[in-house]
């Protein structure tokens, strides 16, 4: 039997639908946020003078870092996702898990 799915995003900022994922960095860390794509482009209209004065980085040189603790295994993200389910925290059965949750998640272990 097959079976089809479908991943809606949800905003970060206000909880509507979001249409993209944007990602950057700062200061060595990388970020992901869902936005609608009127949010999307304030977003990016706010970086625009910031990034026009940038130098560009080449990838691969080894100069970005991850911030610590950033990775997770399938393991443990499949256990947060359980724990969020059990306390009442809406998480998706795939997929990235909310910044907040994972918060609740650390401050409960």
């Amino acid at each position: 039997m097959a079976q089809k799915g479908e991943v809606h995003l949800k905003e970060d900022l206000d909880g509507g639908p979001a249409d993209t994922t944007i990602s950057f960095a700062l200061e060595g860390r990388d970020y992901e946020i869902d936005l609608c794509d009127a949010n999307a482009e304030k977003l990016r209209e706010a970086l625009r003078p910031f990034v026009a004065a940038a130098r560009k980085v080449p990838s691969g040189n080894g100069r970005r870092k991850r911030g610590a603790g950033t990775s997770t295994s399938s393991g443990e993200t499949a256990t947060i996702r359980a724990w969020a389910n059990e306390h009442g925290h809406q998480v998706s059965d795939r997929g990235r898990i909310h910044q907040s949750v994972r918060e609740a998640y650390c401050a409960a272990h």
